[in-house]
């Protein structure tokens, strides 16, 4: 797969209040550090055609507020325009800022892809968050979200229990650090020659703009 070459761009979205938009600096450290499979690989299975030649990489928490209003608000146009008709795929990591729950909940999600159940099982998250360090990530609501999505509880269970993906949530934290995240939901769009780091959950435009530029 082809290096990303990092090109500085000037972007226009209009006038929107708290919008980040960033291009990433070219450099030979990032350019060996922000390749297409580093940025896609050990995160979540791919969100539609895996050949589709523009990735969004959201790094989220499940407590986190702002992805919590992504998901409600932008994602599904995200979905229906660009993911299911082939130009753009999606790829999660976790960036767990709220602390051990949500570390807790992205394990979770990670045990249920082993049964394939990976999306059902974090749209469920998204669909009963219950706030920020509220207390509503428990290891009997993940349980339950495990019921809803019809998985195979004994499998589940020993996989939570066991903390089988706990070091591979903190990978990918370290990881997002490195390559300058710092606040969730942040999102890098890219394709094989640029990167677009755009940071919070801004409106849809920003992100239709962002996939037009690539």
């Amino acid at each position: 797969m082809k290096k990303l070459h990092l090109l500085a761009i000037p972007i226009i979205v209009g006038i929107v209040v708290g919008m980040f938009l960033v291009v990433y600096p070219q450099s030979e450290e990032d350019t060996k550090l922000l390749t297409s499979s580093r940025l896609i690989d050990d995160g979540s299975p791919i969100l539609g055609d895996p050949n589709a030649p523009i990735t969004i990489l959201e790094w989220g928490d499940y407590q986190c507020t702002f992805c919590y209003k992504f998901h409600q608000n932008t994602l599904d146009t995200i979905i229906e325009d660009h993911i299911k008709t082939g130009k753009v795929k999606l790829v999660f990591k976790d960036f767990p800022l709220n602390g051990p729950d949500s570390i807790l909940a992205a394990e979770a999600a990670y045990c249920a892809d082993d049964q394939e159940k990976y999306w059902q099982y974090h749209n469920e998250l998204y669909k009963n968050w219950g706030g920020e360090r509220t207390g509503w990530v428990t290891r009997e609501s993940l349980e339950k979200f495990a019921t809803t999505v019809n998985l195979n509880l004994d499998e589940f269970n020993k996989c939570l229990d066991s903390h089988k993906y706990q070091n591979r949530v903190n990978t990918l934290y370290e990881f997002g650090k490195e390559v300058g995240i710092d606040a969730t939901p942040s999102f890098l769009v890219f394709n094989d020659h640029k990167i677009i780091k755009i940071r919070g959950n801004q409106p849809l435009e920003v992100f239709l703009k962002t996939i037009d530029e690539l």
